[in-house]
């Protein structure tokens, strides 16, 4: 994973974040460090497809220019898994609208190794299985479909191996037992789904966490000059807050 300074991101430096303190944080745990980010009920926490014309964001970047302006992200991350022309593999939801169906049965890849699930934004946050969702859909803003979960009720995901083989660099979310707290988090060095899948549960205490993506995944932070380099993506989670006035106001 790459990561870049430039001179916007040294003047936003100097210039202080908008928050009073970034949320984003890095960890150690079990000799891996990871990078992250909280968001909170009520915090400007939203999901990102395509512009105001149908035209696939994207990045990061080109969000900073399609959010209104007075407005800045404070952090931005890949937001599920989509297919090769960028669009949701399941469910997406943006302003209370559902764009992409739900998909509940099990497939191929790591999205169908069921139980996957759906990270919902409301009034709090959830993260609810993908058949329970569409059993008893919860009300979300906004939503958005990956798998597989990586902790359920307090438990890994079944097919979890502790001494599995396979590694990448990897992100997901996991919801506080309160539903009050989204952690979003990014491992800075490739990790298995077991090791990873262990941050959600037994260093942030996240009861419900799913898997977002990996080997595309990628954090924006642009208080601390953080831009991981990449390829356009799918759905973006990005919190976003106005801009501190300039000096010469």
């Amino acid at each position: 994973m790459t990561t870049i300074w430039n001179k916007a991101a040294a003047l936003a430096l100097l210039a202080g974040p908008a928050f009073a303190q970034t949320p984003c944080r890095d960890l150690s745990f079990d000799d891996t460090r990871y990078t992250v980010c909280e968001a909170h009920a009520g915090d400007d926490l939203r999901l990102f497809l395509d512009d105001a014309v149908g035209n696939l964001i994207g990045t990061p970047e080109r969000l900073s220019e399609v959010i209104p302006a007075g407005d800045q992200i404070v952090f931005a991350m890949n937001a599920g898994m989509y297919h090769p022309d960028r669009k949701p593999v399941g469910l997406f939801i943006e302003g209370g609208v559902a764009l992409h169906k739900i998909v509940t049965s099990e497939g191929p890849g790591n999205f169908g190794l069921l139980p996957n699930g759906v990270f919902c934004i409301g009034k709090g946050f959830s993260v609810v299985e993908s058949r329970a969702f569409a059993a008893d859909p919860p009300s979300c803003n906004y939503a958005t479909q990956s798998g597989p979960m990586l902790v359920i009720d307090g438990a890994l995901h079944p097919k979890f191996l502790e001494d599995g083989t396979s590694k990448h660099i990897r992100n997901g979310v996991g919801v506080s037992a309160d539903g009050q707290t989204a952690y979003f988090a990014i491992s800075d060095a490739p990790v298995t789904f077991h090791e990873f899948a262990r941050l959600f549960r037994d260093d942030l205490k996240t009861p419900n966490a799913l898997y977002l993506d990996g080997k595309v995944s990628r954090l924006t932070i642009p208080d601390q000059g953080r831009e991981d380099l990449g390829l356009p993506m799918g759905p973006i989670v990005a919190l976003i807050s106005p801009a501190p006035p300039s000096p010469a106001d």
